[in-house]
């Protein structure tokens, strides 16, 4: 019975049970199950079966047993649970001005972490062994062996290529159209490399910490660009070549001065980015020179930063509007630098008169919870379902 065949069902859909141990462990992972009898139930499977399979978990670490469930009779049965100290992963989110990097448990939580202040537009050569330097120092300041790290997950602000994991045309990141990022980082420590788009992987982690229940949400990340993740039943949309949801790009009418980073004139992104409110606002005398600074100035209840970034929000809600006829999200969240209550108020004062009563009645508009945090989360939540896949975690149980 070892190798028989049963099926999962998990939200709505029938997914087919392999021979290895994989599909039980994605099975607890997702939180479709978390004791034997669960096992057996959404499966099928023989007991004897589960019981080898669920052994052979435990015995790689990949799973643990927590608590104990409260049962009426007999013996209560005890919890497994996906075991997020298993490894570490280091996950790094390129900005325009700076990058983050971070090491965390599977599950997303920060170890530690170290901010590099390299300009984006200093090309891979500098960006790339400033991350691989970071994460080095990470694991050496948390004492964490090497032979732990299970992956590198790195989100830059340009579209990715989903079957090269290269950069495609990315209009703010001159020298890196089709750069091979995996395989230079690889070079230098040898494990799996991700890589995706900031705005996708800022809406990975939003889905994975609080939204798994919600079919469709989008988070628009408002910084120095502007772009958007699309997540639709609990997968990122890339589009076809990795540009879904470069929405920054977008050319308005009525703006012909307005000048982009990427040559063109009336986009989005040169009319109500951060790099375009802190240009407002440097023109009138305040000290702002990116979507930083103006996220400072917002914090510090600027009035002139307020005023702007609310007119920031009512252009972007005029396409947004769009988005939403097209999507019909339940969720929409603002991330990056400019999140705060004036964008959303300026977004709402566009996006709902723009658009349907009926594509916007089970719409919810709010702040990404997770803050600066949500793009570690996502590149490591990224990693965390390629190397652990149930073909994966079958593959390294069968070596």
């Amino acid at each position: 019975m070892a190798g028989q065949v049963g099926s999962i069902t998990e939200r709505g859909s029938t997914v087919p049970v392999g021979p290895g141990p994989g599909s039980i462990f994605e099975l607890i992972r997702k939180g479709g199950a978390g004791t034997r009898g669960e096992i057996l139930e959404a499966t099928g499977l023989a007991r004897m079966t589960v019981a080898q399979r669920v052994d052979a978990l435990l015995a790689a670490g990949l799973i643990r047993e927590g608590g104990s469930d409260r049962s009426p009779r007999g013996r209560r049965p005890r919890r497994l649970e996906f075991n997020v100290e298993h490894s570490v992963v280091a996950s790094a989110a390129v900005d325009t001005t700076h990058t983050r990097t971070a090491l965390t448990t599977l599950d997303g939580t920060i170890l530690a972490d170290v901010d590099t202040d390299v300009d984006v537009t200093a090309g891979p050569e500098k960006v790339l062994p400033a991350i691989t330097s970071a994460v080095q120092d990470l694991l050496e300041r948390t004492g964490t062996s090497a032979a732990r790290l299970s992956g590198i997950g790195i989100c830059v602000p340009g579209p990715i290529e989903p079957r090269t994991s290269r950069p495609s045309q990315p209009p703010i990141m001159p020298g890196w159209d089709a750069y091979p990022i995996v395989e230079h980082v690889q070079e230098i420590v040898d494990v799996p490399v991700l890589v995706e788009n900031d705005a996708n992987a800022m809406a990975i982690g939003e889905y994975a910490s609080a939204y798994q229940d919600s079919r469709s949400i989008c988070v628009i990340k408002v910084s120095t660009g502007i772009g958007v993740g699309i997540v639709v039943d609990g997968r990122v949309y890339q589009g076809i070549d990795g540009g879904a949801g470069d929405i920054g790009h977008v050319r308005l009418s009525g703006y012909p001065d307005a000048l982009c980073q990427c040559g063109a004139r009336g986009c989005l992104a040169a009319v109500a980015s951060g790099r375009a409110v802190a240009t407002s606002l440097a023109a009138a005398g305040i000290d702002a020179h990116s979507g930083r600074d103006v996220g400072a100035l917002l914090a510090r209840g600027d009035v002139e930063a307020v005023n702007l970034t609310r007119e920031a929000g009512r252009v972007i809600g005029e396409v947004m509007a769009s988005l939403v006829c097209l999507l019909n999200p339940g969720v929409l969240l603002m991330g990056g630098a400019l999140a705060s209550s004036p964008l959303i108020s300026g977004v709402r004062e566009t996006l709902y008169p723009n658009s349907p009563p009926r594509a916007t009645r089970s719409l919810d508009i709010g702040l990404a919870s997770l803050g600066e945090d949500a793009e570690i989360v996502g590149m490591t939540r990224t990693v965390v379902d390629h190397v652990f896949s149930a073909e994966a975690v079958d593959a390294l149980l069968t070596d």
